[in-house]
């Protein structure tokens, strides 16, 4: 257990790198997120929300029960684990982390990392301390890959077609139309329809005209 209120968000991190766990309680009941939530230190929180420990990742890198094949090649868990913590969620972010690693960047990779980020999605939902952000982040990195290999598989312009279309805005007023129906198709298919966090962002999105 960590104290977060020094603010400090990459003591934050390097403690949880060193193992720290971000689910004990303090004696009033209240986790290491919570409290820097409540003493207002928001980039704490969002170092611990997004924190995901390269081993949880690894163990996909070795082979498990009858498989014969790892269901995640060595080579790729460092850069698909880059990804995964990242703090900024913004589409055209992801799709910059692919594209700038070659060996993510192709449809036979990019295929092993959504199937492994949806095996993960499902272990945050069905463990003991269910985590439905982690899982929905995961999900939706999911949904960017999938649509990086359509982009890969139908377009020359491959991922630079992929990053105009999420940056193109419309004619009347510049709003990036594509961006927000990716977005909203990816809270759509989460599979975990019981979820709050899902009837929270559906509740919020829903009443709103794109």
């Amino acid at each position: 257990v960590f104290h977060p209120n020094s603010g400090n968000k990459e003591i934050t991190w390097m403690m949880l790198e060193a193992g720290a766990e971000t689910d004990v309680v303090n004696s009033v009941g209240r986790t290491a997120a919570q409290m820097a939530a409540f003493v207002g230190q928001h980039d704490c929180v969002t170092v611990i929300n997004n924190f995901f420990p390269r081993e949880r990742l690894d163990y996909y890198t070795k082979p498990q029960g009858l498989d014969k094949e790892p269901k995640l090649p060595v080579k790729l868990a460092g850069p698909l684990h880059k990804i995964i913590t990242t703090t900024n969620m913004h589409p055209v972010k992801i799709v910059l982390l692919v594209k700038e690693n070659p060996l993510l960047a192709e449809v036979e990779a990019l295929q092993k990392c959504y199937r492994v980020l949806d095996l993960i999605c499902e272990k945050c939902m069905k463990q003991k301390d269910m985590n439905e952000v982690l899982a929905m982040k995961m999900h939706y990195i999911s949904c960017i890959f999938q649509k990086c290999i359509t982009f890969l598989k139908e377009r020359e312009d491959e991922l630079d077609g992929f990053i105009k279309s999420l940056l193109k805005g419309r004619e009347k007023d510049g709003f990036p139309v594509y961006q927000e129906k990716l977005i909203r198709e990816s809270i759509r298919k989460f599979p975990y329809c019981e979820a709050t966090l899902l009837q929270q962002l559906v509740r919020s999105i829903a009443p709103v005209e794109i």
